[in-house]
């Protein structure tokens, strides 16, 4: 269980701003019986899995912020789950200082800004909602590793900041990541503490690259239960203010 009660009241209120956002996007979106998944499937056709919705990802090049949508196979799903959004940021848009976790048997390369980094995948189910956090092992994206310190500060740099294909998709996926910030920042510590466990186990190996071992940290999530909480700790925050300013 998440502990709301270890953030500052300006962590807080900024989670309950993200809040409004999400469901300032949610309701546009209802209100013509539309939701997020059917949103960034607009204009698509058939929808196919494995495939990337939309076509060549969402990418900020302000930013450097990318994600795309995709479904696997149903068996392959998790219960309720449509399909998932992949987020990343690339190097430019990264906080100073933080560079790649060495890892066993793998050598970087590529252009200046094509390390790009995993945050979280963001399950969606048929009524177009989140139901699931996860993080992922580095196969899956063919993601370059960085340490999970290091993950947790990117996640405020993550921004889509223009109209394409969906600005309000764009606008809720920023504010999602920020709205469930305490819980992705846990998720990213379990996967570290994980990723070492493998590593324990099965000495001399590639963890990174075992495909045995493909979503490394999830959590069931729920918008409502999120803003109720951060409700609840915001309330408590006052009162304990309240109580030193007497």
């Amino acid at each position: 269980m998440s502990d709301f009660g270890s953030l500052s009241r300006g962590e807080l209120q900024a989670m309950a701003e993200a809040a409004r956002e999400v469901m300032n996007c949610q309701r546009v979106l209802a209100k013509t019986g539309d939701n997020i998944v059917g949103e960034i499937l607009r204009g698509a056709g058939t929808f196919y899995e494995w495939r990337h919705y939309p076509s060549g990802d969402v990418y900020d090049a302000e930013f450097h912020a990318q994600y795309y949508y995709h479904a696997h196979p149903e068996e392959e799903r998790v219960s309720g789950e449509h399909g998932h959004f992949h987020t990343f940021l690339r190097p430019l848009g990264m906080p100073p200082g933080i560079v790649p976790a060495r890892l066993f048997d793998v050598v970087e390369s590529g252009g200046e800004n094509d390390a790009l980094c995993h945050l979280v995948g963001i399950s969606m189910d048929r009524a177009g909602l989140p139901i699931r956090l996860f993080t992922t092992n580095r196969w899956v994206t063919g993601e370059t590793w960085y340490a999970s310190g290091d993950v947790a500060r990117m996640l405020d740099c993550f921004v889509i900041d223009h109209a394409r294909p969906s600005w309000v998709v764009n606008r809720w996926i920023t504010a999602l990541i920020r709205l469930f910030r305490l819980q992705i920042v846990e998720l990213l510590e379990a996967r570290d503490a994980e990723i070492a466990r493998w590593r324990d186990m099965r000495p001399g190996t590639n963890i990174h690259e075992d495909r045995e071992l493909e979503v490394v940290s999830e959590r069931w999530v729920s918008i409502e239960d999120q803003i109720a909480r951060i409700e609840l700790a915001l309330t408590r925050a006052r009162r304990r203010e309240g109580v030193v300013a007497r």
